[in-house]
């Protein structure tokens, strides 16, 4: 088999048709066209239904590139690796993060990244509305669950599960009473995101519960100003437990639990442009966020996935 063929072929399903994988290869649409066909007669089996207007993938196309699209992936990722071994990380390493996310948990390993390497810049831009990283200047977005991911060829090298929980002022708490059930909280001010839509807890069965999120008291993106309208006893809040810890500990916030449900976590995807090769700049501020993940994940509530075989959306 062909190899640059078949990732020629992959190319052509990640981004979705011959012409954006042609301008994503800087490759003549022609030849691409090529190199799918060639393969296509090399396995003696159709791997795309081509129209005037769109590609669709086959069974076989499907199995293939399910198959072979890591390889390729991982391939490029131990050259980019092999190739950086020993040099020196420089450049600008541009970041759109959530507020929630990027202050707690990327500002320490910026600063460390930036100590060990003098010649490295760190651009963090606070964003909450989605981003595309192909079609913006970032080399890594991270992005909550609740946030629309774009529909094209981003990889998601990484992903982060940050624990949650309701809190709320001790008083408020204390003056009207104690939660038992999930679905009580209709009936209380809460302080919600503005993409929150419910919010939603799961029981010792594994049953998924909802709880649709009507007249909320405040409305922010930002969660210090949720946190700091809880404290100011407004209503309960859902937010992660490490970015509201110190709040907890000195008393000014209460953790609010029902027995046995728990909240769902928040997941924070990393989505990097669909290069060949990932940057140096990118490789090693992941592998810190890693390391600083596995330093604070019993203190924060926090767990670190990595998944190799990188996957695109």
């Amino acid at each position: 088999m062909n190899w640059n063929d078949c990732e020629m072929f992959c190319h052509v399903v990640e981004h979705g048709g011959f012409s954006a994988a042609a301008n994503f290869l800087s490759h003549p649409k022609s030849s691409i066209s090529s190199a799918v066909q060639r393969l296509e007669q090399e396995l003696d089996t159709r791997l795309l239904e081509r129209t005037t207007r769109s590609v669709r993938v086959t069974e076989a196309g499907e199995i293939l590139f399910r198959r072979t699209a890591p390889l390729f992936a991982g391939l490029h990722e131990a050259c980019a690796e092999a190739l950086g071994s020993g040099r020196e990380v420089t450049g600008t390493l541009r970041i759109a993060s959530p507020y929630e996310f990027g202050a707690h948990h990327l500002a320490p390993v910026a600063c460390e990244l930036m100590l060990r390497h003098p010649k490295l810049q760190v651009q963090i831009d606070v964003e909450n509305r989605p981003i595309n990283p192909l079609t913006e200047p970032y080399d890594i977005v991270f992005a909550m669950l609740e946030s629309q991911l774009p529909a094209s060829s981003v990889v998601i090298r990484r992903m982060f599960s940050l624990q949650r929980d309701l809190f709320a002022a001790p008083s408020l708490v204390r003056d009207r009473g104690r939660l038992q059930r999930p679905d009580e909280l209709r009936h209380w001010p809460l302080i919600t995101s503005s993409a929150d839509a419910g919010w939603s807890f799961v029981d010792s069965d594994g049953v998924d519960h909802q709880v649709a999120i009507a007249s909320p008291r405040v409305i922010s993106a930002n969660a210090d100003i949720r946190m700091q309208a809880a404290m100011r006893g407004l209503g309960i809040t859902r937010i992660t437990a490490s970015f509201c810890a110190d709040a907890v500990a000195s008393g000014a916030l209460a953790r609010v639990r029902f027995a046995g449900y728990t909240c769902e976590p928040l997941r924070v995807y990393a989505l990097l442009p669909g290069k060949k090769l990932q940057p140096e700049k990118v490789r090693h501020f992941l592998d810190a966020l890693a390391g600083h993940a596995g330093q604070t994940r019993e203190d924060m509530g926090w767990q670190f996935h990595h998944d190799k075989g990188a996957a695109r959306i």
